[in-house]
């Protein structure tokens, strides 16, 4: 795996944390434990906090980043994705915060100031404009994204079994 440090900052990984050969982690960030970065993923708190929390999974081909403070953007803009979050293939986070329990499909764009509240789902190759807020238990989809409908009870008990499925999963791959 590749852990960087980055102007005197070490990724810090709770117990049971895999991060893939393949992938890249470094600088400010934290991330919880029975969490998953997948091959080809990048997290880089080169200029702001990444923070992730316990068994989420960060899939393969995404890049996570933040946002530098300047005059643009004072004190910068972190990056915090919850617990037990889903994060599809090639998505990209970037300064923003998605909560607990929340899934984001393949290929989805989340940007600076956007905020994803608990148990949301975020269709593949949606688009979350800047400072967007999304209420928990919808579908969202689109470019720019839009709410569709409420999710189903089958569609809210799968952004738990997807999180556990995950932990699973990499433990398969750790061992």
């Amino acid at each position: 795996m590749s852990i960087r440090s980055f102007d005197g900052h070490s990724p810090a990984l709770a117990s049971g944390v895999y991060v893939d050969e393949q992938a890249m982690v470094g600088g400010r960030v934290e991330i919880g434990a029975d969490s998953s970065v997948w091959p080809m993923s990048v997290v880089r708190g080169d200029v702001n906090d990444i923070r992730i929390g316990a068994r989420t999974n960060i899939q393969d081909g995404s890049v996570l980043h933040v946002t530098h403070d300047s005059e643009f953007a004072p004190g910068g803009q972190p990056l915090i994705v919850g617990d037990e979050v889903t994060v599809g293939h090639k998505v990209v986070l970037h300064a923003c915060t998605v909560e607990d329990r929340c899934l984001i499909g393949m290929g989805a764009v989340v940007l600076d100031g956007a905020i994803i509240r608990a148990g949301a789902m975020v269709g593949a190759g949606a688009l979350v404009t800047p400072g967007k807020e999304l209420d928990g238990g919808y579908l969202y989809v689109g470019s720019p994204v839009r709410r569709l409908r409420e999710l189903t009870e089958k569609e809210k008990a799968f952004l738990e079994y997807s999180a556990e499925h995950y932990v699973r999963l990499k433990d398969r791959w750790m061992s």
